[in-house]
């Protein structure tokens, strides 16, 4: 294929997923609100336990890991449902070359937020820092797909990413909550008000609004 050819093809995806962009915003917004609830219901148990036993962990750092992979694993089998059965309404392949072209633009910054959280958690115990990581690299994935997805998710990673860094802010400059015994409920605080809170809002905000005019493009 030429590089004239590749361009136009290229283009005729980009197009393709414009135009579908209000399909996945209301499908993505069942598996945002469900991931959203069970991070908030994770984070309150440690957040809690911390306020009343002077900042004492509520479990152990592998269970904290093996808890919100838990949760990741099911917001992300439930999109993959959502989106195979939309795939079949309408009569498409699932594995299309507009979602090749999505998780090619998605998958580096996750990759990244994943092994450095993990590494970060199970090698040098910081689960704070881990959060944050997870956060940011999850905010820049969806800025990633800006030139194609719908404006929510744009705005959604906006969210990511500015809460991120002003939760690393406060996190920084506060020497009473990174002296605490343990570090786990200031992580569990970060991932319930961005997986949890921000999630909540996004699929609040799809189901209340309008469905947008599909976008064509010449």
């Amino acid at each position: 294929m030429s590089t004239t050819e590749a361009a136009l093809e290229n283009l005729r995806i980009i197009r393709s997923l414009m135009e579908k962009a209000h399909i996945y915003r209301a499908v993505s917004a069942p598996a945002a609100l469900t991931g959203g609830v069970l991070a908030l219901a994770a984070s309150a148990w440690p957040v809690w336990h911390a306020l009343a036993h002077q900042g004492q962990s509520a479990m152990c750092q592998p269970c904290f890991l093996q808890m919100w992979l838990a949760i990741l694993a099911v917001a992300s089998v439930l999109n993959v449902v959502l989106l195979a059965r939309e795939a079949r309404r309408r009569s498409q392949p699932f594995v299309s070359a507009g979602m090749r072209m999505a998780l090619r633009a998605f998958a580096p910054p996750m990759l990244v937020g994943g092994v450095v959280g993990i590494g970060l958690i199970v090698f040098l115990h910081q689960l704070v820092m881990a959060a944050l990581v997870w956060t940011l690299c999850y905010g820049l994935a969806l800025l990633a797909t800006a030139s194609f997805s719908p404006r929510s998710l744009v705005r959604l990673g906006w969210a990511f990413v500015i809460a991120g860094l002003l939760l690393f802010l406060a996190w920084a400059a506060s020497s009473d909550v990174r002296l605490l015994p343990s570090d786990e409920a200031p992580a569990s605080a970060i991932m319930g008000i961005t997986f949890g809170l921000l999630h909540v809002v996004y699929a609040v905000a799809v189901f209340f609004s309008r469905k947008p005019a599909e976008v064509t493009a010449q």
